[in-house]
């Protein structure tokens, strides 16, 4: 094979390895990751056993899960997405419809055949998370029509499944019993609002194909600004509540830390939000993907706390 034969070849699987990169929505996948991780670090403190190949197969499983779900949004929006986000592989062409959807049956079987081999808690949360995802965009359900559905499908997944099913996993793994602890159920609560303000705030710079494909959303129905409030008040209210009523009901977690910590980050969206402007599509883009930032390290300050105390 020739010098260019061999560079043309590089430069098409780094391509093809590009538009894969982009169709997984990387913050979604990342999230996912820090999410597996965090509650990893809480169940190694937590429980008599470790194993860091039951974390690698909770990403994997996680990651799968994550692709199909995002996938079958893409491939579902095409046309919102043209308008909304040109840049993603399947608006912009770059990524067949069949194409798409052969990443995401590859996606979606690999996390089913893993919790088949692991018993029924972790085939149950792969399932639950598949059908709440297919729920959300496909026909005729497609719940993303409906603004307080759709909130409460990304939250529901991302709070309840994600950390109930992945901990559940891990203290099957090491310990032997179903036992979730105060921190672990702090997170869970804590994520709740965090994710319906994720659900709201992504909507926020997209309302102009959402208006014109008749996609109800929050923002659709009040307007960006009251929209993002929406959201920012759901983050207020995860932050609080953390900060607040943390030391007092997590009793596996160092109370300084915890307070301490949920205060900072607050204070730090309230800057960030004070420069977000919802008018600015580009702008609060920016923003969002700062609370996302937030979401990564609430993952990292919950299990600092656990060891800390």
């Amino acid at each position: 094979m020739s010098s260019h034969a061999a560079a043309v070849r590089r430069t098409g699987v780094l391509g093809a390895l590009g538009v894969l990169w982009r169709f997984s929505r990387p913050h979604t996948l990342i999230g996912t990751f820090v999410s597996a991780t965090g509650l990893y670090l809480i169940a190694v403190h937590e429980l008599p056993g470790s194993g860091l190949d039951h974390l690698l197969w909770v990403i994997v499983a996680g990651s799968g899960v994550n692709l199909a779900i995002v996938g079958v949004n893409q491939i579902t929006d095409v046309a919102i997405d043209r308008v909304n986000k040109p840049h993603l592989p399947l608006a912009a062409g770059e990524l067949t419809r069949e194409g798409a959807w052969r990443i995401v049956s590859v996606a979606a079987l690999l996390p089913l055949v893993l919790g088949l081999t692991q018993g029924a808690l972790e085939t149950g949360a792969v399932v639950a998370a598949l059908a709440v995802g297919a729920a959300y965009s496909l026909p005729p359900v497609r719940l993303k029509r409906f603004p307080i559905a759709a909130a409460l499908c990304i939250a529901g997944v991302r709070a309840t499944v994600v950390n109930l099913g992945m901990y559940g996993h891990f203290s099957l793994a090491f310990g032997g019993s179903l036992d979730i602890p105060p921190s672990v159920w702090a997170l869970t609560a804590f994520v709740l609002p965090f994710s319906f303000a994720i659900a709201v705030l992504k909507d926020v710079p997209d309302m102009e194909g959402d208006r014109r494909y008749r996609i109800a959303t929050f923002t659709v129905r009040l307007g960006p600004r009251r929209a993002a409030r929406l959201g920012l008040a759901a983050l207020a209210i995860a932050y609080l509540g953390m900060a607040v009523l943390g030391p007092l009901l997590v009793s596996d977690a160092q109370p300084a830390v915890l307070a301490g910590g949920h205060v900072a980050a607050l204070v730090l969206l309230l800057t960030w939000a004070r420069r977000a402007d919802p008018a600015d599509p580009a702008a609060f883009t920016g923003f969002y993907m700062r609370v996302w930032a937030l979401f990564f390290l609430e993952y990292a300050l919950v299990p600092a706390a656990v060891v800390a105390g």
